[in-house]
């Protein structure tokens, strides 16, 4: 399937301008996972994964580590980063909203602490997890094509890693 990132491929000619790529042959990628809403993060794992292998990435150089819930990811994806030679780290999950008001607290906790270990390590580090408010929003974000987010948030890593390495 064509990504959609080829398409934002500047011209080599184009003076200043940075582009990215989706060349992952020389890439080392992480993936963070949480097991809560497993059969959402199972499908997006497996986005990621067919975005990896469809990208070059090389099958011995992902790493994947399963966390139990959001707000355990950006502690592992910090610890992944800081201890592993990754270029970029793809997070996932699914929170999905209820009826109190634990899903703003698990979804701004995770995205904001996925933001920062990012900043500090200064690695990318893709918030691949989905912030829905009901399971069939889970299942149309992590179908087992182009649309799912898992392999978006990979392609979305290999292209920042690219970036930041010419920069």
């Amino acid at each position: 399937m064509p990504s959609k990132y080829e398409k934002l491929t500047p011209p080599s000619s184009a003076p200043g301008i940075i582009g990215g790529s989706i060349d992952g042959s020389d890439k080392m990628v992480g993936i963070v996972a949480s097991r809560f809403n497993y059969e959402i993060t199972e499908r997006l794992l497996q986005g990621a994964i067919s975005g990896a292998k469809s990208c070059g990435v090389d099958p011995n150089s992902i790493h994947l580590a399963w966390v139990p819930g959001a707000l355990e990811i950006p502690i592992v994806a910090k610890q992944m980063a800081t201890n592993l030679p990754v270029n970029a780290i793809v997070t996932l999950g699914a929170v999905i909203r209820g009826e109190t008001t634990h899903y703003e607290v698990v979804s701004n906790g995770c995205a904001r602490g996925v933001m920062q270990v990012s900043l500090e390590v200064n690695v990318p580090i893709i918030f691949g997890v989905l912030t829905v408010e009901n399971m069939e929003q889970a299942l149309a974000r992590s179908m087992p094509d182009e649309t799912n987010k898992g392999l978006e948030s990979m392609e979305s890593a290999i292209w920042c890693a690219s970036v930041m390495e010419r920069l």
